[in-house]
């Protein structure tokens, strides 16, 4: 699953000149480009399921002959600056692919048009995490495309040498598991990380606060603040620093973006990931060792509160510009590509679906069916305008870096954390 890119809400501010005559939903789906639809779609389209793209488009032609689709895949390091560029101008997209905790600084700067959520399959049952990612002020600005959640992953030769089967369903087993591998190969090699946590990898963090019922920031009045000081949340981070002193050897001042390479060099028994890095971590394009393919196994990965980790749900929605000449049929388009028939073919390339009721289609003995059953407890970022400045400052990273490497308590860097969340969470 792509990393979702901080956009730079005081750019997009600027660039904002919008006009309500001809931006809604009602606009017409005529006008001067409506023999041509252009749709922004992340790379991962093109990548890992380009069946389901030309599938939906030939079906989207069928019902309406003549008009031509035209699929522009950008990246996720510059489709963001991109889109502030085009959306400054009269040429926009009529599509765009968003990652859900991109939206929200789009939707309250007037950047999508509205739809009518009933168009949809199974929009009353869209997983929270993209549904909510989408609504404003009681309107709907985006669809929910596809969503990914973190999952434990372990090597199931080293749970065979340590006398273990699978990891342990309950929390406790789960450490028992830990302190066995530890047991059988940390004696014997200091560098062996039972469990892999490297310090700033905030998105496992942040799991742990939510599992203890914390929360990074809540809004009351119209405001929103850190929250990251509260009990909750502080008993959240301290168990998870609680893990990574017994079971984690390694650089604590980094993060989990060379997460597959330092797997693939056999020293980690158990760690806490995204479905595709069970594959990445025996892969060489990524830095892994071709050499232990098959050799992992995933989980959900249980919590301390007795229910599975709570996972960030990183994923994507689709929205049409409040430009759009051609809304309608933009909208149209989008009803196609996200129906039961497209997230099905989503499914079948290990990918989860938008909504509640198909997650039960996963199969329950693939690789994603422990993240299905994790998704359900999944969660998105803050909706505040501002969140993508609090990610752009680094805030999380740094606080998990102070508390990792002992440069402060768990107490006094979430108190600090907090002041700086305050200090940019509420800017549009």
């Amino acid at each position: 699953m792509a990393l979702r890119m901080p956009i730079r809400p005081l750019v997009l501010g600027a660039l904002l000149v919008l006009t309500a005559a001809g931006c809604g939903s009602g606009s017409s789906g005529g006008g001067k480009d409506a023999d041509k639809l252009t749709v922004w779609l992340a790379v991962d389209a093109r990548e890992s399921w380009p069946g389901l793209v030309a599938e939906a488009n030939a079906r989207f032609r069928k019902e309406h002959p003549g008009v031509k689709v035209e699929v522009q895949y950008q990246q996720w390091t510059t489709k963001n600056q991109k889109l502030d560029a085009v959306l400054a101008g009269r040429n926009v997209p009529d599509v765009v692919e968003m990652g859900n905790s991109e939206t929200t600084n789009y939707i309250v700067n007037d950047a999508f048009a509205p739809v009518d959520a009933k168009k949809f399959d199974h929009h009353k049952e869209w997983l929270p995490a993209l549904g909510d990612a989408c609504r404003h002020e009681g309107k709907t600005y985006c669809v929910p495309y596809y969503v990914g959640a973190r999952v434990g992953v372990y090597r199931t030769d080293y749970y065979k040498q340590a006398g273990l089967d699978r990891p342990d369903d309950s929390y406790e087993g789960l450490i028992d598991d830990l302190d066995k591998l530890k047991e059988k190969f940390g004696a014997k090699d200091p560098r062996f990380s039972a469990f892999y946590m490297p310090g700033r990898y905030w998105y496992a963090a942040m799991a742990f606060v939510k599992d203890a019922g914390g929360e990074m920031a809540v809004e009351k009045d119209g405001r929103w603040r850190g929250a990251l000081s509260s009990p909750k949340s502080v008993e959240g981070l301290t168990t998870w620093k609680k893990l990574l002193d017994e079971y984690y050897v390694g650089d604590r001042a980094k993060d989990n973006g060379d997460q597959p390479a330092v797997v693939g060099q056999g020293k980690v028994g158990v760690f806490y990931g995204n479905t595709w890095e069970a594959q990445a971590a025996a892969d060489p394009r990524s830095g892994g060792n071709p050499g232990l393919k098959g050799k992992f196994g995933t989980f959900a990965f249980p919590g301390p509160s007795g229910k599975p980790l709570p996972p960030f749900l990183g994923g994507s929605t689709l929205a049409v510009p409040a430009k759009s000449p051609n809304a309608d049929l933009a909208t149209d388009w989008i009803r196609i590509f996200t129906d039961r028939k497209s997230q099905r073919k989503l499914i079948a390339v290990n990918t989860l679906p938008n909504n509640s009721v198909q997650l039960a289609d996963v199969a329950k003995g693939g690789v994603n069916g422990p993240a299905a059953k994790a998704a359900t407890r999944g969660w998105v970022t803050p909706l505040a305008p501002g969140w993508t400045a609090v990610e752009k400052s680094n805030i999380l990273p740094e606080m998990l870096e102070r508390i990792a490497t002992g440069k402060a308590s768990v107490r006094d860097a979430a108190r600090d954390a907090d002041r700086r969340i305050d200090a940019v969470i509420n800017e549009r």
